[in-house]
C-alpha cells in the first residue's frame, strides 16, 4: 500500500559498545550477549517499519582513521552476519573513522547490502587527524565485487573538508580568479556521483545529533541526480520538513534511551518516531 507522498528510507542506528581488539582486553566481553542484544534491536527496527538498519563501532572512540585490528574486524563481521540472518530489511555498516574498504569486504562476506564511507572524495581535517579519500581504495573491490551500495557524506560532521577550504580561499583572491562557491558545491556533488561512485549522498550537521539546515539539504538535493539522505539531528519536531526535501533519513540518538547516542533503542521512542513519520505520509507498509 503506498500514500501520497511516496516511500522515504527510514534507517535505524545501531550503536555497538566498544568491541574489542588485539591491543586491549575486555574482560566481561561475551560475543553471544553481544550478538543477541543487536538482533533484538535489528528486529525491532524491522518489526516497528524501518526500511533498513546501520550497525554502527559507536563505542570505539576516539577513533582512529582506519580500523584495522583483526579481532575488531572479526567480531563485528560476527555481528553483522547474524543481523543479516535475522531481519528481512537491508543491513547497512560504518566503520569508523572512514574504514569504507574494511566496511565493504564485510558487507561482501555477511551479505550487507550498504555501507557509509565518511569521507569517499574529500579530504577532511578531523579529530582523528587528516583523513583522505577512500574511493580509490574502493575501487578493485566495488569492481570484482558489486552490488553494495555507497551511502557518502557529503562535508561529513565533526570535521572540515579541505576540498571546500581550498574553494573558499580561491574565492576570496579576487584579483587572481573568482570561483562562486556554489559552483563549486555542485562540482563536488557531481564529483561523489561520477567520480566517487556513491549512490547516495548524506547531508548532517556540524555534530552528532545536530540537524542541518533545510536550505542546506535543498541546496544538495538540488544538484544530486542520486537520493538525499539526512543523517544527523532527526526528531519528530523537524521530520516533516526534511522529508519534504530529502530521500530519507537516518535516525540515530533520538531513538535511543534518553535520546543519547551510544544508549540503547528505547522501543517507545523508535514506535513514536515511525508512526510521526507515517503521519507525514511517507512509509510504504510492507
Amino acid at each position: 500500500m503506498g500514500s501520497k507522498l511516496g516511500f522515504r528510507e527510514v534507517i535505524g542506528v545501531i550503536h555497538l559498545p566498544r568491541l574489542p581488539s588485539s591491543k586491549a582486553r575486555i574482560e566481561d566481553f561475551d560475543i553471544n550477549v553481544l550478538i543477541n542484544k543487536v538482533v533484538r534491536e535489528a528486529t525491532l527496527l524491522d518489526e516497528l517499519g524501518y526500511t533498513g538498519v546501520i550497525v554502527e563501532n559507536y563505542g570505539d572512540n576516539p577513533y582512529p582513521k582506519r580500523t584495522r585490528d583483526p579481532l575488531t574486524l572479526s567480531v563485528l563481521s560476527l555481528v553483522v552476519r547474524e543481523v543479516v540472518k535475522s531481519v528481512s530489511i537491508p543491513v547497512g555498516i560504518n566503520v569508523l573513522r572512514n574504514s569504507g574498504l574494511e566496511a565493504y569486504s564485510i558487507a561482501v562476506a555477511t551479505g550487507a547490502k550498504f555501507i557509509r564511507v565518511n569521507a569517499l572524495i574529500e579530504t577532511i581535517i578531523t579529530d582523528s587527524g587528516l583523513i583522505e579519500a577512500e574511493a580509490p581504495r574502493l575501487r578493485n573491490i566495488r569492481y570484482n565485487y558489486p552490488g553494495v551500495k555507497i551511502y557518502a557524506d557529503i562535508f561529513v560532521k565533526h570535521g572540515v573538508s579541505l576540498n571546500l577550504t581550498y574553494s573558499s580561499i580561491l574565492a576570496n583572491l579576487t584579483n587572481i580568479m573568482y570561483i562562486n562557491k556554489l559552483d563549486y558545491i555542485r562540482g563536488i556533488v557531481r564529483d561523489y556521483i561520477e567520480r566517487g561512485g556513491a549512490d547516495a549522498l548524506v547531508v548532517t550537521g556540524l555534530a552528532t545529533g545536530e540537524p542541518p539546515s533545510k536550505d542546506y539539504v535543498n541546496l544538495i538535493k538540488k544538484y544530486s541526480t542520486i537520493p538525499v539522505i539526512v543523517g544527523s539531528g532527526v526528531n519528530p519536531s523537524n521530520v516533516s520538513s526534511y522529508l519534504e526535501v530529502a530521500d530519507g533519513i537516518i535516525i540515530g540518538s533520538w531513538i535511543k534511551v534518553n535520546g543519547v547516542a551510544g544508549n540503547p533503542i528505547d522501543p517507545d521512542r523508535a514506535k513514536f518516531f515511525i508512526n510521526k513519520v507515517r503521519e507525514c505520509g511517507y512509509l510504504i507498509e510492507k
